[in-house]
């Protein structure tokens, strides 16, 4: 059983929120979001807002806070091997409703087929706040490039308003 230990990001000024399966295995190792430089995450959402691709934890964080998006996944613990959603099993959720009390949150997105998949059946229920799925920025979804990536996950621009650059 591996267990999610990479706190959620997210602040009073959070405005929408991002919701992954769970960290990969490099994202365990790095403390941090999406931390395979294979990922486009980090590309595709500084593309959307017109930013800098951030290299540092902090500059992502800075990244994400200044826009108003808040970060996290679905899983609390599961079972997996290494870092394939497909082989995940054994699912405990996260409290997401910890985040939606403490933010003004308009909508939640989720990052891949896995997180909405899970989203809907664990998380829907008790919040009442369905998720607006988003195409999954790992590499191993070759159906979407990069800028068909940016053009899908522009979508969340209409949830931010006034607080993108």
């Amino acid at each position: 059983m591996l267990y999610h230990t990479i706190p959620p990001l997210y602040d009073g000024g959070s405005k929408i929120l991002i919701l992954g399966s769970f960290p990969s295995v490099k994202s365990r190792e790095t403390q941090f979001y999406y931390g395979h430089r294979q990922n486009r995450f980090w590309r595709v959402i500084s593309t959307v807002l017109d930013s800098e691709t951030p290299v540092t934890t902090d500059d992502k964080k800075t990244l994400l806070l200044s826009h108003g998006i808040a970060l996290w996944d679905v899983i609390a613990s599961c079972d997996i091997e290494g870092s394939a959603d497909s082989k995940i099993k054994n699912i405990t959720v996260n409290d997401i409703g910890s985040v939606l009390s403490c933010a003004y949150i308009g909508a939640v997105f989720t990052n891949g087929s896995k997180a909405t998949e899970l989203y809907r059946r664990y998380v829907l229920p008790t919040t009442g706040i369905d998720c607006v799925p988003l195409p999954s920025t790992s590499p191993a979804n070759a159906a979407f490039d990069m800028q068909k990536l940016v053009t899908t996950w522009s979508i969340i621009l209409r949830y931010l308003g006034g607080n993108n650059k």
